[in-house]
């Protein structure tokens, strides 16, 4: 049986060995002070005589989501404190069998955030700060001793930014630097390889893109790994084609996208290489539904999935702010395994 992440943006078929994982995830409300007596002497707790709304004194916001791939529920809970300078937010799974695990409690700031995992005993700080166009962030394993400090400068209006990361204390490990500009991005960094004696040392690496217009299209050049790919993307209303191929395996592909109109549109991906081909047909009527229906050679998987919601995006703009997908897996060949997938999330403003 051909398993299955369902992630919020995409749809990808990873191979039986992996697993899923889940993340945490932070929401946001207010909070106004509490009222005073009023100038009559009154006593009521209210300024000026009015009746505060509780909600927006503690004004607080709760989520449940399940995946049905990993059997747990996803619970968050955050709100907003002292007049929305901080908030509060705990995430925890529960299982099949009633148990909580993976409990996080996390308070958050414009400079200081903590996170606490109470399994682990252990907690995560991160201060950050901002002068201009200069930035520094340091973050602190407590548990493991062990901390990061982010140096970032942007110029004109951050179309150029410079970062450099080092460790400290310091590990013996080089610091990490990157350099972001209109037309691409250069990142250095330090790696760990093997000789061919089977003996790990450090080396330094690099990766990055570079892109610019091209006879009316996009031409880009991603290097990582030691692997340089080269894609050259064409679009207009109807047709997108994506040429690439990859350096020094000389490995092309090409990826092709028919919209038909502003509901319906057909993608299809072809590996000169290996021969694997894939084709997605999407409906997609509004932004609160959208039907994919496809088919993967490499796996010799058919496959459809369902939104109802927004697919990139919470659960806030749902309808009832309830958010669902479901996917159905059909193997080539075996339809008795097929595999129905699906995953809910429900949000509630408290």
């Amino acid at each position: 049986m051909v398993e299955s992440t369902l992630t919020d943006s995409t749809v990808t078929f990873p191979r039986p060995s992996s697993s899923s994982s889940s993340g945490a995830m932070s929401s946001s409300s207010s909070f106004s002070g509490i009222g005073l007596a009023n100038g009559n002497g009154n006593g009521n707790g209210h300024a000026h005589g009015h009746k505060r709304d509780w909600r927006k004194t503690i004004a607080m916001k709760a989520s449940t989501e399940y995946d049905s791939d990993g059997g747990v529920f996803l619970n968050k809970i955050s709100a907003r404190v002292l007049d929305g300078l901080a908030k509060v937010k705990s995430t925890f799974e529960r299982g099949a069998n009633g148990e909580v695990n993976a409990p996080l409690f996390g308070l958050v700031t414009k400079y200081v955030s903590v996170l606490y995992d109470h399994e682990e005993k252990n907690a995560q700080v991160t201060v950050n700060t901002n002068w201009r166009n200069l930035g520094i962030k340091y973050r602190r394993d407590i548990k493991a001793e062990e901390g990061e400090v982010s140096l970032t400068a942007s110029a004109f209006n951050s179309k150029y930014r410079a970062e450099i990361d080092f460790d400290l204390p310091q590990t013996g490990s080089m610091p990490r630097a990157s350099v972001t500009f209109p037309f691409g991005e250069v990142k250095v960094f330090e790696e760990i390889r093997e000789d061919e004696h089977g003996d790990d040392f450090r080396a330094m690496a690099a990766s990055g893109f570079l892109a610019g217009p091209v006879f009316g299209g996009l031409c880009v050049a991603d290097y990582k790994q030691e692997n340089l790919m080269l894609k050259y993307a064409y679009k207009d209303e109807e047709m997108t084609l994506i040429p690439s191929i990859s350096l020094p395996s000389m490995s092309p592909t090409v990826a092709f996208k028919r919209q038909f109109d502003n509901s319906n549109k057909l993608s299809y991906l072809y590996n000169f290489d290996t021969t694997a081909w894939s084709t997605v047909y999407k409906h997609k009527p509004n932004d609160a539904f959208k039907l994919k229906l496809g088919y993967d050679s490499e796996v010799k998987t058919f496959w459809g999935s369902t939104w109802v919601g927004k697919e990139d995006a919470g659960a806030k703009k749902a309808p009832r702010k309830c958010k669902l997908q479901v996917m159905v897996q059909v193997p080539q060949g075996d339809v008795k395994n097929s595999v129905v997938l699906f995953r809910i999330k429900k949000r509630w403003d408290l």
